[in-house]
């Protein structure tokens, strides 16, 4: 599971490498329990660079959580904070909140988090449920009740600022309204994916239109208050339900709806799938959805309303066939839908491919955008356009050692297991997070449509149902749930938690209701959604569900 953690100290300690990948980093470290390894990385980091304030910090961070080094550990993490403002203070709060007592430096917690919180946008994304966290311990200590609990309603064990529950499904960012362009406002966090709003003289040009009509509405309401312009068209990037299932709620002024040439058959292929796994979608919701164009592009062409321009470009890859990018050249953004998802289709769906997907990309970096506005906040704020140099030519990479993994006869196991970290990244370090994020799922769809079910070594030859496969291992446990137990309860020691799960669930085929199987089952999925919280948005969502996780926004 934690084949990341390699990729990403070799990439930490590249020259100019970014802070975030340092941070995502030192995250899946914690996550994993891996405090010495942290501790003996970093302090090397910080040896080898005196002047370097977050590899001090974080030394000092892994050094707290080890046993009898607290004094050295508040050391480092003091002399860090004396180096720079930011991440060092991030660090020093939330360690020292987690010592006992705060470790009589309550007032120090308290003015390094509080810091955080009045600069939040210049930190990296998915840190401020550890900030809350860390707030409700120094002011319980401090006396300042109210405020503790305040904050432990926005903390927890996670750091991520997703949130999902079983009526409104899964959400990258609290709810939010933001204009990240002039008269471009994006409504993020009312649904799963996001829709926007480009507010024109004549009208307002909505772009895709969220999962549910109650979504959109809400959007909606909040862009009322900015203007009451009526919403005059509606551009929709794909066919996923998750883009416009809402739509009839966007469309009561008589908007015009314009779709790419392909959705009609992309929307029965998506209707005709299976459902999705459970959070994807609102509480008792379809994914199966109507939705019918005005008008279909087959080829680029520009529609100007209230003296804006936008260029409708239909693209066939990345995610789906019928993908529609548009641009608004006076504002230098691109609106590009889903075509940069690091599935490479949903994982649900046999779609999208890495040649549509370059092509995809070539196409957008050569409008030469300032901005890219993607269907999902995770993607805006990780796949921009400074990073698709680099992204691509490691994607490029990245097939040609998938292709020759195929051709040298590797099942998908062993592909994956290569850990491959295109040397390319060194000169992009921005591209190294959003490579990683995509990369496994990349190789999954590559490895997916250049082999067949059968594989040369017997894979695929045979196949067995759950319960076939629980009642042969139980043969070889003697029959006892005791024997699942003790190797689910092994393989969680060794950090081998997708493993253990897939035990744990066998055996609780072969011995259903088992206490103590439920109980580490329980405690692996929570450890499964810590490790994939910050580069893994979908395989969160599904352990989740697993877990039946309900995780309010973080603000």
């Amino acid at each position: 599971m934690w084949l990341e953690i390699d990729a990403l100290k070799e990439a930490a300690a590249w020259p100019d490498a970014d802070q975030r990948t340092t941070v995502v980093l030192a995250s899946q470290l914690m996550a994993a329990e891996r405090y010495q390894e942290g501790f003996d990385y970093f302090t090397a980091r910080s040896d080898s660079t005196p002047a370097d304030a977050l590899s001090l910090a974080l030394a000092g961070a892994f050094q707290a959580r080890l046993d009898g080094e607290t004094e050295e550990a508040i050391a480092k993490l003091d002399a860090a904070t004396g180096l720079g403002l930011g991440l060092p203070h991030y660090f020093r709060g939330t360690s020292l909140a987690r010592l006992p007592r705060c470790a009589g430096r309550a007032e120090t917690v308290v003015a390094d988090l509080e810091f955080v919180l009045a600069v939040r946008d210049q930190f990296p994304p998915g840190l401020m449920r550890a900030v809350h966290e860390g707030l409700s311990h120094a002011y319980e200590l401090l006396g300042r009740t109210a405020e503790a609990e305040a904050a432990r309603s926005r903390s927890g064990r996670l750091i991520t600022d997703y949130s999902v529950d079983a009526d409104d499904g899964f959400r990258f960012v609290p709810q939010q309204l933001v204009e990240l362009a002039p008269d471009v406002h994006v409504a993020q966090g009312y649904d799963f994916s996001d829709l926007a709003f480009v507010v024109t003289a004549e009208g307002v040009v909505a772009i895709d239109s969220a999962s549910t009509p109650e979504h959109a509405a809400a959007a909606l309401r909040d862009l009322r208050r900015l203007t009451g312009s009526p919403i005059t068209h509606v551009i929709l990037t794909h066919a996923h339900w998750d883009h416009v299932g809402g739509l009839e709620a966007l469309t009561a002024d008589g908007a015009t709806v314009i779709a790419q040439a392909n959705f009609p058959d992309e929307l029965r292929l998506q209707n005709s799938g299976p459902e999705p796994f459970r959070y994807f979608l609102p509480g008792g919701r379809s994914h199966r959805v109507q939705a019918v164009p005005d008008q279909l592009v087959s080829e680029p062409e520009k529609l100007t309303v209230g003296g804006v321009e936008f260029v409708l470009i239909p693209i066939a890859g990345g995610e789906t066939h019928d993908g529609l990018i548009v641009h608004v050249p006076d504002r230098e953004v691109v609106f590009t839908g889903d075509m940069s998802m690091p599935y490479l289709g949903a994982p649900f769906f046999a779609e999208g491919s890495a040649e549509g997907l370059f092509e995809a990309m070539e196409t957008v970096m050569e409008l030469r955008p300032r901005l890219l506005i993607h269907g999902h906040s995770g993607l805006t704020a990780t796949y921009t356009i400074e990073a698709f140099p680099g992204l691509l030519a490691a994607f490029r990479d990245l097939d040609a050692a998938v292709r020759a993994g195929i051709a040298d006869g590797l099942t998908l196991a062993e592909i994956l297991r290569l850990n491959h970290l295109p040397q390319v990244l060194k000169d992009h370090p921005s591209a190294v997070i959003p490579y990683l994020v995509s990369r496994d799922h990349f190789i999954q769809r590559v490895h997916r449509q250049r082999t067949g079910y059968w594989h040369p070594r017997g894979e695929g030859v045979e196949h067995f149902t759950p319960a076939e496969m629980a009642g042969a291992v139980d043969l070889l446990g003697g029959g006892t749930a005791a024997a699942f137990h003790t190797a689910g309860a092994e393989l969680t020691r060794r950090g081998e938690y997708a493993l253990a799960l897939r035990i744990l669930d066998l055996g609780l085929l072969s011995h259903p209701g088992t206490p103590e199987l439920l109980d580490l089952r329980h405690d692996v999925l929570q450890r499964l959604i810590e490790g994939n919280q910050l580069l893994n948005p979908f395989k969160f969502v599904y352990y989740a569900g697993l877990a039946d996780l309900e995780l309010a926004p973080p603000a």
